[in-house]
């Protein structure tokens, strides 16, 4: 056998083996695989990260991931021909050893980035000339396997920094509080020198040694004409960290959500939108900064285009309770599902904005539900009924159109209603005012809906999933009333109109449909909005669901929600015209005769009529009229009297109190009427000046009640 063959078959044998140990023993990854799980927005960037599960911070991080700088100055100090050898560089071998032969012992490693990447990978206990004999094999075998930029990906990710601070982009967050992208190269320095010597080098903890090993680096660049001399003086005069940042908490109840669930590549991508989502964050912060009730708010923004979710905030994560996510909690919706009872309403063709309804007392069983501020309007429209927000007439809408068949309309639009443990007849209708339980994230799926003619869809929050198919809740007809209906509802005192919200960064209009709501005792605080780009829920409220006596959704949640609205992007603002099957008309004369007045039930009004007749001390079981009140009597100022103006009545005002009469109650002084504000019990009166007044109340009958007093100006 010649020479030439015997070569041949050595090397075939040799290649043999070395496939058969590759085999048998390949490079262990589990390290790197052990990654930081990473929740990101819709542009790739970081929300929040999770500690491994022993304890550290490991960010993947690749060679496009970092600034160019630090690339360069890394192979220039760590290992100059890391681009052109095998794994192990035999100039540095070859020195390595002699140094070794010379002095009995490692002087230099001659470790090139593919050595480092293997010890990375596998750490040894000790550095020893079997040690290295092994990483220099551990490294020829990752070259064997692997590109130069997926070695460098193992190491960017694996090089300690510092403390549980593993990979340069955890590095970069925590000493320099940002991505390493964009790096000076005093910044790209550091973060070179510091996995020689990384618990000797802390910066945060030994600041001086960070910062002459930062310069040790520069230099050694410079010699190697990786930087020029005067990038080399900016750098060495810069200062270096000297503390430890926290690494990026977004959007954390959203985050810690995502991440239970499993992650192939330890990353998730959102649909949220990182300028958004901390207007949302900032703007709970400055509310909460204003109370000092202990109460929380939640917020979720909505993507209408998308139907992605671009804002999650699930309240303070700093407070007593901020491990409850607020945008997930089941919490009575008040009057916030309104909308949605009376746009099927319209879509069944028993009611329109304009059908005259009655609000009046009545009872449904034992139940006799009440207005906000415990009166009536009397006859008035369904338009004007529910930009009003009142009870009975959405509690008769829920009667016509069932309040099963209602219930189970949400189910099958996706959103999942937590019912009461007791559930009757009667207390069904209870969900008109908020008897049933329901979430910011319900919420936001049905407003969604109005945005998208009445089709509910599940909202997407992983940016990978497809745009769910959607379910009719209601006609395009119906869902453009609704949205027409509450875009001209009244605002707060202080706030144009929404059809005016001018947004000065294009000079245009945001047409902003809203609806608020209170729970029973106070416990929720309601404010959804719906534009044509957005839709948002605010909820404000204690977390541990105690009640704050006084705040409603019209004074605490509208407010937030505008100044919201007012936050986000600017968008178009053109008026969408009626659909084909929207019903327009201008007058309850031009309804057809069956949706000019919506009344309870054919059945339920015979019953009325029987119970009539119905013998003393037999059970109702269904809705009967109820005498009408008494007429108004004005109860203060007392009739006659005098009263003494003083700041402790309100700054120069007097409050009117009345019982008695029907409706909306009406004040007027000296035949002068004073301004309506339905959302107080008791309006104020400030007084021009002294001398005698006389003041009238008229109920929504007619009927008033007159006094005459004198105000008298107290000296301050």
């Amino acid at each position: 056998m010649g020479l030439a063959r015997r070569l041949a078959v050595a090397c075939l044998l040799i290649a043999a083996m070395l496939l058969a140990l590759d085999r048998l023993y390949p490079p262990d990854l589990s390290r790197y695989e052990a990654r930081s799980v990473e929740v990101l927005d819709a542009d790739g960037r970081l929300l929040r990260a999770f500690t491994t599960d022993d304890g550290r911070w490991r960010l993947k991080a690749t060679p496009a991931d970092v600034d160019p700088i630090y690339l360069t100055l890394l192979k220039a100090y760590e290992d100059q021909r890391f681009d052109s050898h095998w794994g192990v560089d035999p100039l540095a071998a070859l020195r390595a050893a002699a140094q070794y032969a010379m002095h009995g012992r490692i002087v230099s490693g001659a470790s090139t980035l593919s050595m480092q990447t293997a010890r990375l990978l596998e750490p040894q206990p000790r550095r020893s000339l079997r040690s290295k004999i092994v990483q220099a094999a551990r490294a020829l075998q990752l070259e064997w396997r692997y590109s130069k930029d997926e070695i460098l990906t193992f190491y960017l990710t694996l090089a300690p920094f510092g403390g549980n601070i593993e990979g340069v982009r955890a590095a970069s967050l925590a000493y320099f509080g940002k991505e390493p992208a964009r790096l000076t190269p005093a910044e790209a320095a550091l973060l070179v020198a510091l996995p020689q010597s990384p618990e000797r080098r802390r910066p945060d903890r030994h600041p001086d040694r960070a910062h002459a090993a930062r310069d040790f680096v520069l230099q050694r660049a410079h010699e190697r004409g990786a930087i020029d001399a005067q990038s080399l003086r900016d750098a060495l005069v810069q200062a270096a960290p000297d503390r430890r940042l926290a690494l990026p908490a977004t959007a954390p109840h959203l985050s810690r959500m995502l991440s239970a669930a499993p992650l192939p590549d330890r990353a998730v991508r959102t649909t949220i939108r990182h300028e958004i989502q901390s207007t949302a964050a900032r703007l709970a912060a400055e509310e909460r900064s204003r109370s000092r009730d202990d109460s929380d708010i939640a917020i979720v923004v909505v993507d209408n285009r998308k139907g992605a979710i671009v804002a999650w905030h699930g309240g303070d994560p700093a407070g007593k309770f901020g491990y409850v996510d607020l945008v997930r909690a089941k919490r009575s919706p008040g009057s916030t599902l309104k909308p949605f009872i009376y746009g099927i309403a319209f879509d069944d063709r028993v009611a329109h904005p304009e059908t005259f309804v009655d609000d009046a007392p009545m009872r449904f069983g034992d139940w006799m539900p009440r207005n906000f501020d415990r009166e009536h309007q009397g006859t008035l429209t369904v338009r004007h009924a529910l930009q009003q927000s009142l009870n009975v007439p959405a509690v008769v809408a829920l009667e016509r159109i069932g309040a099963a068949r209602f219930l189970a309309l949400l189910r099958q639009s996706g959103v999942d209603p937590a019912m009461p443990r007791s559930q009757g007849s009667p207390a069904s209708l209870a969900i008109a005012l908020g008897g049933v339980g329901l979430s910011a994230l319900d919420l936001a799926t049905l407003y969604a809906g109005l945005a998208h003619d009445g089709v509910v869809r599940p909202l997407r929050v992983r940016a990978e999933d497809p745009l769910p198919a959607g379910f009719r809740l209601m006609g395009p007809g119906a869902a453009w009333h609704i949205r027409d209906i509450l875009a001209n509802s009244p605002m707060p005192d202080g706030w144009i109109a929404p059809m005016r919200a001018v947004d000065g960064r294009r000079g245009g209009e945001r047409v902003i449909a809203f609806k608020t709501g209170t729970s029973y005792g106070f416990r929720d605080a309601w404010a959804a909005g719906v534009s044509g780009a957005y839709t948002a829920i605010v909820w404000t409220g204690r977390a541990d669901g105690t009640p704050l006596p006084g705040r409603y959704g019209r004074q605490t949640a509208l407010p937030i929600l505008l100044k919201l609205f007012e936050r986000l992007p600017a968008e178009d603002a053109t008026r969408i015209p009626p659909p084909a099957d929207a019903l327009v008309v201008a007058r309850n004369a031009d309804l057809p005769p069956a949706m000019r007045v919506l009344q309870p039930p054919a059945a339920r009004l015979r019953a009325v009529t029987e119970s009539l007749t119905r013998p003393a001390g037999a059970p109702t079981l269904h809705a009967r009229p109820v005498a009408p009140p008494k007429p108004p009597r004005i109860l203060y100022p007392v009739a006659d009297s005098t009263v003494e103006v003083t700041a402790s009545l309100g700054g120069d005002s007097v409050p009117l109190k009345a019982e008695g009469g029907t409706g909306q109650l009406r004040w007027l002084v000296d035949g002068k009427p004073l301004p309506v504000d339905r959302f107080r019990a008791d309006p104020l009166w400030r007084p021009d000046g002294a001398g005698l007044a006389r003041v009238t109340v008229i109920d929504a009958t007619g009927r008033s009640a007159t006094i005459d007093v004198r105000i008298r100006l107290a000296e301050r």
